[in-house]
């Protein structure tokens, strides 16, 4: 019980490390489209690279935060009948939902994204645009990326879920009341 409550303590402080420091990608993304207003309104100027990394920036905080956001539960839920269960019931909520959706579906993203992202790296995919990023390749490797996030986020749910129906509550996985619907 302590070696699945250790590796599941393990993948919680990947999904925390990861979430962190990818927040601070918010703060760059203000601080360059506030850049690019004011080089657009100042000077009358602009760089289409400055406008891409907004987006790329962004697109990383979602895909590479769903991890950290799964970890706190900050997930919309429809928890219509969860809600009323006690720590048991939402342990078999948590596994099988993790089991059965969350799985499944970030398996299916990791293996459904592979030749796309293996398209662009051959090619090493840059921007559309004259004068845009040149990265885009490694942006799209985010997609499997946070498939596989999100996959060792679910193993974490599924096995403090586990150690909740063999007897050991304090493992239980976090329930914020304020993320329900």
């Amino acid at each position: 019980m302590q070696t699945l409550a250790r590796i599941a303590r393990l993948i919680d402080q990947l999904s925390e490390w990861t979430g962190r420091a990818i927040a601070w990608l918010t703060l760059g993304m203000v601080l360059v489209t506030f850049a690019v207003v004011l080089l657009r309104y100042l000077f009358n100027t602009g760089w289409i690279a400055m406008q891409e990394s907004i987006t790329y920036m962004h697109a990383l905080v979602f895909m590479l935060g769903a991890a950290y956001t799964l970890r706190h539960d900050g997930h919309v839920r429809v928890d219509i009948f969860a809600q009323k269960l006690g720590p048991r019931g939402r342990a078999w909520v948590d596994l099988l939902g993790t089991l059965l959706l969350l799985m499944p579906v970030t398996l299916f993203v990791a293996w459904i994204s592979w030749e796309y992202v293996a398209a662009s790296w051959e090619l090493k995919e840059g921007s559309r645009e004259t004068g845009g990023l040149p990265g885009v390749y490694l942006l799209k490797s985010a997609i499997p990326l946070m498939a596989g996030l999100l996959l060792l986020q679910g193993v974490s749910l599924a096995l403090r879920s586990a150690l909740v129906l063999l007897g050991h509550e304090e493992e239980a996985p976090a329930h914020d009341a304020g993320t329900e619907v």
